[in-house]
């Protein structure tokens, strides 16, 4: 293929458009959600915050024990190259760029991991603007009914699935997770179904720790460097929903959904009180987005 596609698909050296590729059956993805993955924005075919997003992939798949078949320079050159094969005239040279890697294809279902099979890397780049950092989301809270291996990237999506449907069938963008119990406080905040959850407090930025409740967002790091270069304190540490609703501010952040300010959580006008300080951290945000994808 010479000509660009209009989004990609690609699963174990094989691409075409996403529509015209299939997976064997035998994939433990089909069976267990057996895998990892990670996702970005690119602009000009330049991958943001690539290095960060690779480090965090190989380190969900060494938790769950599956050897990735490239090294950290091959797989990053492969996401490049793919990149670069999809038309973005129409999204201004923007795409959503989304990889994961299974434990393998070809052999009959066992929970056991297989012997002879070599893990698969699936990629798909679609032709995709930026989400708009400056609009304004309703959300609604969820309790928190996964595992306890919530900072690995895996597959294993379902009770976030659900918590996203609830979300939609309450008119909303997004859940607040929380934890009846944990760390000793009641209804402690985790994070989104997609998202990390963080708020501003009296000009200091909250968000949860890097425990095992909390996926390390690579979007909450760029945050959290954000607020530091502009000398906005910065706190890590476990809080509750009463506090989050009580909060100057309320903030979802993802890899492509940067900074996005919530202004109701169960119908409930929240925040609004910081507006200047995070328009000025929105700003920045996008301004080093911009700046390290530009040609």
């Amino acid at each position: 293929m010479s000509e660009l596609l209009k989004n990609l698909g690609y699963y174990d050296g094989k691409y075409d458009l996403i529509e015209n590729m299939s997976v064997p059956m035998t994939d433990r993805v089909c069976w267990f959600g057996d895998g990892v993955y990670d996702a970005t924005a690119t602009r000009n075919g330049i991958i943001y915050c690539v290095d960060d997003h690779i480090d965090r992939f190989y380190n969900s798949a060494q938790m769950v024990d599956i050897e990735i078949p490239y090294t950290k320079k091959e797989l990053k050159s492969l996401l490049e190259s793919l990149v670069a094969k999809v038309d973005t005239k129409d999204t201004d040279g923007e795409t959503f760029l989304y990889w994961q890697i299974t434990r393998g294809a070809g052999t009959l279902r066992n929970h056991v991991y297989p012997e002879d099979t070599e893990a698969k890397l699936w990629v798909t780049v679609t032709p995709r603007k930026l989400a708009d950092v400056y609009r304004r989301a309703k959300i609604i809270s969820y309790e928190d009914r996964r595992f306890y291996m919530c900072n690995i990237k895996t597959l294993c999506l379902l009770p976030n699935v659900l918590a996203s449907e609830k979300a939609k069938r309450a008119g909303a963008e997004e859940c607040v997770m929380y934890r009846s119990e944990a760390d000793g406080i009641k209804n402690r905040v985790t994070e989104g179904a997609h998202t990390n959850i963080h708020c501003i407090k009296d000009n200091t930025l909250y968000t949860a720790p890097l425990d095992n409740l909390v996926l390390p967002g690579i979007a909450r790091k760029n945050l959290i460097k954000i607020c530091n270069n502009l000398g906005v304190k910065v706190k890590e540490e476990p809080y509750s929903l009463d506090f989050l609703m009580n909060a100057d501010e309320v903030i979802l952040s993802s890899s492509s959904n940067f900074c996005i300010v919530a202004t109701q959580i169960d119908d409930i006008e929240v925040g609004g009180k910081a507006p200047e300080l995070l328009k000025k951290i929105q700003d920045a945000l996008l301004e080093d987005y911009l700046k390290h994808t530009e040609i």
